[in-house]
């Protein structure tokens, strides 16, 4: 996903345990969204994400680059044609990491429901491995990336694929200010995200209205909208 974090190994009873929680063990985090009520689109865009082809945001810092691309290209994903957005990730200048996302858009309450993605990883060069790929289908869900209406302390998973990814997040805020190379953003969503796999693991995102992530932990928006290429 946009700015994944990276998941790590753990054991097959911590697996069960998080599976098991998202499965119901608790009513905390949201995993049935409705999709089948909606009338999915793989263009579209909502306050905090565009999901229309050309758009770009690009977010440096600690030696990090991060390309947020939408393509003019589309997947059909479990039945439902979904938008492909690419990330590219760059460290001290050498390429890390391609993820090729799939995403859809309700056209009725403007969620942002995540599809799955193919992940690249790269070393020197070369392919090395594709941790964290999945796609929704069989034991897989769609997850939801972006509410159309978020408010506060809204908990909702982002990816359901049972021991490959199961990404959640819960919102923090709607009125923080991001001052970033890119600009000054008013009414930023700061979002908290972790892992029912990594119980360990979490970071915070912000979401600037009409823009989109503008701050990843240490990466800050140094340049974003409608690029030709």
């Amino acid at each position: 996903m946009i700015a994944r974090m990276v998941q790590s190994i753990v054991s097959g009873a911590v697996l069960l345990a998080s599976w098991a929680a998202c499965a119901g063990g608790t009513s905390a985090w949201q995993q049935d969204f409705g999709i089948s009520k909606c009338n999915l689109l793989p263009t579209g865009r909502n306050p905090y994400f565009v999901l229309e082809p050309g758009f770009e945001l690009v977010l440096e810092g600690g030696g990090t680059k991060l390309q947020i691309r939408v393509l003019d290209e589309t997947k059909t994903v479990d039945g439902v044609v979904t938008r492909v957005v690419e990330e590219k990730e760059w460290k001290d200048g050498n390429l890390h990491e391609i993820a090729r996302n799939y995403f859809a858009i309700c056209e009725q309450t403007k969620d942002v429901f995540y599809f799955g993605e193919d992940v690249d990883f790269y070393e020197n060069g070369k392919v090395v491995k594709h941790d964290g790929s999945w796609l929704a289908g069989d034991k897989n869900k769609p997850g939801l990336i972006m509410p159309g209406a978020p408010k506060l302390s809204m908990k909702y998973y982002q990816e359901l694929a049972p021991g490959v990814a199961m990404d959640r997040a819960e919102i923090v805020s709607l009125k923080e200010t991001c001052k970033t190379p890119a600009g000054t953003f008013a009414q930023c969503m700061k979002v908290k995200e972790g892992s029912a796999i990594d119980l360990t693991a979490s970071e915070h995102k912000y979401y600037a209205p009409g823009v989109g992530l503008v701050r990843d932990q240490d990466l800050q928006l140094t340049k974003y909208g409608f690029s030709k290429g």
